[in-house]
């Protein structure tokens, strides 16, 4: 079938408050294949504890999470800075004589994903300081140098002229998709970390509309919808995961990412599947992909989502942080701080459209093969993740396309 349109938009928010009052290793040479490694399990391990507490869509960035916890682990020190290490899977990774390692593994992380300037992948940060307040000049430094921070001065005691500087802030930040991301406001708040993720994904071999039809989708064994259900014969990359009792499918995007769909098989709960994904496990269907004929029926589905993190990553080992016994104290030394909030938004819009002017692969399929058919009808997984380095950018689960 010819190839036409495919365009996904995903954006995220995160931020975190702080606020008074109230009151803190080991490989060698790690690199950033090793950042993006521990992250991944990382993504994992948040993942499972979002899904404890419903049965429905799910999708989060788990590199706009770490980024923004890396940030905060320069401000940190002692119970609290460990506990953020461990909370994020970084602790293997942290080495005493080098405090700035994990902050540059995260530049360069970033680097190496944007090195070209084609991928569209949009990352921002920032900081907004009470005017009151006196942050550490080192810190400032520090999150200025690693992650390119904008550091403004804002007088939150004015809660709705702050509301609407941040608003604004972050709506630019994601090409105008969030345009309220924060509606209240604690007055008592003194610093606040905001980090933006704006991603933009043209498909290389792209859906043609005319050929999207609508079609069932079983929710479970009792709920079906009905879904507008994108179709594509091409030669695409797949594996089998037999003992998982699944199915993974590449669908590459231009410049260097690509979204991969775990596909519970027929009759296999995905409960089940859920608490084996692991790093490990997804650089083995990475390796393991080989290019089929196939014929490939795909659900467009929009997600909007956000999680109170606060709430979440107690349970993950990083309590202190969000306590009255927080050590903020290489933040300010002059102010006892904790983390009163992390909010984190994600959207994800995947459909048809996009460029015409991608150019199929034609190499290692015999012109007469048949087709198998991947067709996602059932609650599936995907993660978008950068290829040369393994990045996980994003993840989800959908269980109904129809849901936003």
């Amino acid at each position: 079938m010819s190839a036409h349109k495919m365009m996904g938009f995903i954006f995220l928010v995160v931020y975190m408050c702080f606020f008074i009052p109230v009151q803190q290793a080991r490989i060698d040479g790690p690199t950033i294949s090793d950042l993006s490694f521990k992250n991944m399990d990382f993504a994992m391990n948040l993942y499972r504890k979002i899904s404890t507490y419903h049965d429905k869509n799910i999708f989060f960035s788990p590199l706009s999470i770490s980024t923004s916890f890396a940030a905060l682990l320069m401000a940190s020190d002692g119970v609290t800075h460990t506990e953020i290490l461990k909370g994020i899977n970084l602790d293997e990774l942290e080495r005493a004589d080098q405090p700035d390692l994990l902050p540059k593994l995260f530049q360069l992380l970033n680097e190496n994903i944007t090195q070209n300037g084609s991928l569209k992948l949009d990352q921002g940060m920032a900081l907004f300081i009470h005017t009151q307040f006196e942050a550490e000049n080192l810190f400032q430094d520090q999150i200025k140098m690693f992650f390119d921070a904008d550091i403004k001065a804002i007088d939150f005691s004015n809660t709705k002229g702050s509301i609407s500087l941040i608003n604004e802030y972050i709506k630019q930040k994601t090409n105008g998709k969030v345009t309220e991301m924060i509606s209240t406001l604690d007055e008592m708040t003194q610093l606040m970390l905001i980090n933006t993720i704006f991603f933009q994904g043209t498909w290389k071999m792209p859906f043609n509309p005319n050929f999207t039809y609508n079609a069932p989708f079983y929710i479970d064994n009792y709920s079906v919808v009905q879904v507008p259900m994108m179709f594509k014969d091409d030669k695409f990359y797949m594996m089998d995961d037999v003992p998982l009792g699944a199915k993974v499918l590449k669908l590459p995007y231009l410049e260097g990412v690509s979204m991969l769909i775990l596909l519970p098989n027929k009759g296999m709960d995905y409960t089940e599947i859920d608490e084996e994904i692991t790093a490990e496990r997804f650089s083995s269907w990475i390796r393991k992909l080989r290019k089929v004929k196939l014929e490939v029926n795909m659900p467009k589905f929009k997600m909007e989502q956000s999680y109170s993190l606060h709430d979440l990553l107690p349970d993950m080992g990083m309590g202190s942080v969000f306590s009255n016994s927080a050590n903020l104290t290489k933040l300010s030394k002059n102010e006892r701080l904790k983390v009163s909030e992390v909010l984190h938004k994600a959207v994800i819009d995947v459909d048809e459209t996009g460029t015409t002017a991608a150019a199929a692969t034609t190499i290692g399929i015999t012109s007469y093969s048949l087709p198998k058919t991947f067709t996602i009808n059932r609650p599936f997984f995907f993660f978008i993740y950068h290829e040369n380095t393994n990045c996980m950018l994003f993840m989800g689960r959908v269980i109904d396309p129809t849901k936003n």
